[in-house]
């Protein structure tokens, strides 16, 4: 991975090293950190270093930019979150809050500069439809779908269809659990809410190993990487952050993700943040994590994730990337659904796309 036209990377890591670059490749980092998602990342880091200062103000336009935007998410999420929170405690429900709604609401170090685009809470599955309602009645709006796809998101899925609310054009994710039920891993959610620790009054979040465990699930069982890099990003930053925040963080991560039933994606995320970023994981932990299974598929899978994690820009790309993606596209859902329910799912949208297509086509004659 540390290959010349991987700047992202080393601006990243070395963020004092940017204003010491040449414009061409200054120019190179902002627009791979904008296809990443991490424009607003790197900002924040070359604030806090001092570096933002020393940069051209042609640049320093796109990060303060990216920061504004970082700022505003930020305070738009405490207010929804206030909103989602009350209408949870009117049917005796706690928010529990995932991924970018849970570091930016506790200011983890990875929630600086980190952007969200929507918000992602957890409920136990049998108060679901509690949820939903006591959501409906604060004024988030369920998605209006067909009766096919509303049937399997209810049967299927692990999560409702989004819910939005239409004043503020907020997206709220509504999880019982962090896989589909369809998923080979069976994931016993009463675990995950079993450790949840509280950050703020009547405001919980994953544990951080939990946390840590989820994102690497949430990563590596994706289909498309329009942004698996910033996500690889919040690990890395997880990683280095939590072992600070928890002496016994390394000890049993290994054996908890087993419990979970999610090694392997554990196991990737040791891999490759290393891989990429040199994350400081400790060598027990990672020969613990590296089972026989994941050692004979390794080569595959470097090949896979190794061009998956590169940001999509014309400059960075490793050659066969698209070959890659497609492969990682067709593993997702090979992940999260056994081929007997998955054939007919994929054969009834592609059925349903079409339809839409012709209907399309005769509207627009």
């Amino acid at each position: 991975m540390n290959t010349p036209d991987f700047l992202l990377r080393d601006a990243l890591l070395r963020p004092g090293a940017l204003p010491r670059m040449s414009a061409a490749d200054i120019s190179m980092v902002i627009s791979q950190a904008r296809t990443s998602r991490l424009l607003a990342s790197l900002a924040a880091r070359l604030e806090a270093s001092g570096a933002l200062a020393l940069l051209p103000e042609s640049a320093r336009r796109h990060f303060r930019s990216a920061l504004l935007v970082h700022h505003k998410q930020r305070r738009d999420l405490l207010h929804d979150c206030e909103s989602i929170r009350a209408a949870l405690a009117s049917v005796d429900l706690r928010l529990v809050l995932l991924k970018g709604g849970a570091y930016l609401h506790t200011n983890l170090a990875v929630s600086q500069g980190r952007l969200i685009t929507d918000i992602d809470i957890i409920v136990p599955r049998e108060h679901i439809e509690d949820a939903e309602s006591a959501l409906n009645a604060y004024g988030w709006e369920s998605s209006q779908l067909d009766s096919y796809n509303e049937s399997y998101y209810r049967r299927w899925s692990h999560e409702t269809p989004a819910l939005v609310n239409p004043r503020r054009g907020t997206t709220l994710d509504l999880h019982h659990n962090i896989l589909p039920p369809t998923a080979g891993p069976t994931i016993d959610a009463d675990l995950l809410f079993d450790s949840v620790k509280e950050v703020k009054p009547a405001t919980f979040t994953l544990s951080l190993q939990d946390m840590v465990i989820h994102s690497a699930t949430h990563l590596f069982h994706e289909g498309e990487f329009y942004h698996g890099l910033r996500d690889l990003w919040d690990l890395h930053q997880m990683l280095q952050e939590f072992p600070q925040l928890d002496a016994s963080f390394w000890d049993g991560l290994v054996a908890r993700a087993r419990q979970l039933e999610l090694d392997a994606p554990l196991c990737h995320a040791l891999r490759y943040t290393r891989l990429v970023f040199e994350t400081p994981v400790p060598a027990r932990v990672v020969e613990e994590a590296t089972g026989w299974a994941a050692r004979l598929r390794q080569p595959l899978m470097d090949f896979l994730f190794i061009r998956a994690f590169r940001p999509s820009h014309p400059g960075c790309r490793l050659p066969l990337t698209g070959l890659a993606l497609n492969a990682l596209y067709i593993r997702s859902h090979y992940l999260r659904m056994p081929l007997h329910l998955l054939l007919p799912h994929l054969v009834r949208k592609a059925w349903m796309r079409r339809k839409d297509d012709s209907a399309t086509a005769l509207e627009n004659k």
